[in-house]
């Protein structure tokens, strides 16, 4: 036997170097990276099939000069462009730009998109400990006398989220039961019983401005300033949106004058921003409230926002959901959407890595599920 080789055994060890998966990308301030469809997973010819289609699909309400704004909603308590740009989207996958057309710069006016944005901002309130608690009344830590009656101090801020106070009341010369041609235009509503805070929805922009007031006073800082601060900054968006006051909108706030903005356009004013901007927004909520290294909304609030509530149409916190699968057949249950007046929507797929932004729009849902038929890496794609 030779010397060395009793009870010797040997093992070949091989060591393999698997590439790095890549990082999210968040595009930062003033840029944004575009790849082409396959570089995305996206088939060229259905993606621009998809894109003709929502330039041929625009919106006429509004009209381009705003001229049937009153009509519709009734007497404006604040400025209004005199005119808007046509229709324009911007599409993202993974990240980055793979669509585009139409004027995607311009900051126009996005009415109920708004409200998610108002969503973000009670998010910022609740992680920073100035709402206690979505289920305690509002009339905690307001004191202004708009939560003094039996019937409004029962209000909890989830149902201000959710559309489901009943709040009764007037703010800045429209009333929540919206009657009257004047004040509402074709948006006025036929009367009813009032319910119990909690026990009904209603998409009522009345109690969603007092939902913002209400904001302001635990701020105790201008809403615009709260986001800009603590979303819009940190998510590299440009200077060029503007959340613009009704004229008759300001209150005192530690001895300065100081306007609650509203969560919409209805009435004029309201969040005039770019698609760009708006787009962020989007990545950010499809990112799960995080961009790069910083949870700018917590997973917690991101969960609750995008959960149903007991008797809204599919909708969570100032977001529009697709749980029950009804809103957009086809997309994920998980799939949900900022939407405004006139065709603005923000409509997020987490399952797909895609937002897409389609300004001044007309069958919206149409022209996403279009989108989403150019989506050929179905292995990066998760179910619900």
């Amino acid at each position: 036997m030779r010397r060395g080789m009793v009870g010797l055994a040997f093992a070949l060890v091989v060591v393999v170097t698997l590439p790095a998966a890549e990082a999210p990308y968040y595009p930062p301030p003033g840029q944004w990276a575009h790849k082409t469809p396959a570089e995305v997973g996206m088939d060229a010819a259905k993606l621009n099939e998809a894109i003709e289609f929502m330039k041929a699909h625009e919106t006429s309400t509004p009209t381009r000069d705003f001229a049937d704004q009153e009509i519709v909603n009734g007497k404006l308590l604040a400025s209004i462009p005199t005119e808007r740009a046509g229709t324009n989207a911007l599409i993202i996958r993974h990240g980055y730009i793979v669509g585009e057309f139409g004027d995607t710069t311009r900051p126009d006016p996005t009415y109920s998109v708004a409200k998610s944005m108002l969503s973000t901002v009670a998010a910022i309130a609740l992680q920073k400990g100035l709402i206690p608690n979505l289920d305690e009344p509002v009339a905690k830590v307001v004191k202004d006398g708009g939560y003094d009656s039996p019937h409004n101090s029962q209000v909890t801020w989830r149902q201000h989220l959710q559309q489901e106070t009943e709040w009764e009341g007037e703010m800045w010369g429209k009333k929540s039961d919206f009657i009257g041609k004047e004040a509402f235009g074709r948006a006025e509503m036929k009367p009813r019983p009032i319910e119990a805070p909690g026990a009904h929805y209603e998409y009522n922009d009345v109690r969603i401005n007092r939902f913002s007031l209400s904001l302001l006073r635990v701020f105790k800082k201008a809403i615009p300033d709260v986001f800009r601060d603590e979303v819009m900054n940190p998510i590299g968006a440009s200077t060029s949106w503007k959340w613009v006051p009704y004229t008759n909108a300001y209150v005192d706030i530690d001895g300065k004058r100081t306007a609650s903005v509203a969560g919409g356009t209805r009435w004029g004013g309201g969040m005039w921003i770019s698609t760009y901007d708006m787009a962020r927004f989007g990545l950010l909520w499809q990112r799960g409230g995080k961009w790069g290294d910083q949870q700018i909304v917590s997973p917690s609030y991101v969960k609750m926002a995008t959960t149903a509530s007991a008797h809204g149409p599919d909708y969570g916190f100032l977001w529009w959901l697709n749980t029950t699968g009804k809103q957009w057949p086809g997309s994920p249950t998980n799939s949900f959407e900022a939407r405004g007046q006139g065709g603005n929507v923000i409509h997020i797929d987490p399952n797909r890595d895609l937002v897409v932004v389609w300004r001044w729009s007309a069958q919206s849902s149409q022209g996403f599920k279009k989108v989403v038929e150019a989506i050929t890496d179905t292995n990066r794609v998760t179910n619900p």
